[in-house]
């Protein structure tokens, strides 16, 4: 049996409002720590990991661990359903292929119940290491998603670097380029409105504007967004969500398509004048000699046959084979030279 009930029903609202986009179906992983999900878009480039712990709800109960497999689409229709004051009941019986939602008005008047079907889903639960970031920046969720939204009409990219001086967004686009720095400002009176660069070593790196609006998404969740950056890994984009969880966006940057377009040419070149090289050496050397040589093998061959019948074909199978060619070059040569010495005279060689 599993159920929990959220007060802030909205709450649950803004996270499925804020990752049905990215994310078509999913797991919820139900166990006795919390509620958590975690998917990867269709495209691989981009995960969203949700974690909601069980003692931020008014009611949680779990008996044994669970996975319920959603559509996310339908469950954000099922909870459109709900008043922002509502407070939102989530039930799951063990063996079954259903969930129900209930939703209870904060007066109680008025009590409603949506039952979905669950969805049987593959998917890899992956394993996020901790990780120590070479930048960090605590800034506004709504500047954030203000410079994202900007960006956006100029570039399909946006270059974020971090340096001393403070965090640059960059993009450039057709109609031309834009930049917007933010310096750190950590003596503002609300602590909601402060940005503050958390900086080891200068990072820059690209990431893809279309994803980055996705994540922004979940500005309602939070005043303030946490941008987590190193060189090797992706990027993480974070709101925190009350005081029961977060919510993480990961994004792999985007690799310049100069650079892996280097190697093939490299590996190409090689290979192409190897085999020109030795197909050229038999074909030079071939021609002349080889002609002469047939013709006075089929002269031989000729005076052979009408001898005997036996092994017309023993001499033309040795040229054909290019090992035995070789063995054969100096009983050849002797041939030649005999009817070159001699005119049209052939000397039999055994």
């Amino acid at each position: 049996m599993f159920e929990l009930r959220l007060v802030q029903g909205s709450l649950l609202k803004k996270v499925l409002e804020s990752i049905k986009d990215l994310v078509n179906d999913a797991n919820f992983d139900c166990s006795s720590t919390g509620f958590s999900l975690q998917a990867m878009d269709s495209s691989h480039v981009a995960l969203v990991a949700l974690l909601l712990r069980s003692e931020g709800f008014e009611h949680y109960r779990c008996d044994r661990n669970l996975t319920m497999g959603m559509n996310l689409g339908n469950m954000a229709k099922m909870l459109k359903c709900a008043g922002n004051d509502d407070i939102i009941t989530i039930k799951a019986d063990d063996g079954t292929d259903t969930v129900t939602f209930m939703f209870e008005s904060p007066s109680q008047d008025k009590i409603s119940d949506f039952e979905m079907k669950l969805m049987a889903i593959d998917s890899e639960h992956l394993g996020i290491p901790e990780a120590e970031y070479e930048a960090i920046i605590r800034m506004p969720s709504a500047e954030f998603a203000r410079i994202c939204k900007d960006l956006s009409s100029i570039g399909d990219t946006v270059v974020i670097s971090v340096t001393k001086e403070g965090v640059k967004f960059s993009t450039r686009g057709d109609i031309g380029a834009a930049n917007i720095v933010c310096r750190q400002n950590a003596t503002v009176d609300k602590p909601e409105e402060a940005t503050i660069i958390e900086m080891q070593e200068p990072v820059t790196l690209t990431f893809a504007l279309r994803y980055m609006n996705s994540f922004t998404k979940a500005t309602p969740l939070a005043e303030q967004v946490t941008i987590s950056m190193s060189s090797e890994l992706p990027v993480v984009v974070e709101y925190k969500v009350a005081e029961m969880g977060y919510i993480r966006f990961y994004l792999a940057p985007k690799i310049e398509e100069e650079e892996e377009e280097v190697a093939p040419h490299v590996q190409i070149k090689p290979k192409a004048e190897t085999k020109s090289k030795t197909e050229a050496k038999p074909k030079v050397q071939k021609p002349k000699v080889e002609d002469e040589l047939m013709e006075v093998i089929k002269v031989e061959e000729e005076s052979k046959h009408l001898a005997t019948d036996s092994k017309p074909k023993d001499e033309p199978q040795l040229l054909e084979d290019p090992k035995q060619e070789e063995e054969s070059k100096p009983e050849l040569e002797i041939r030649f030279k005999a009817s070159t010495n001699g005119g049209m005279e052939v000397m039999d060689v055994e």
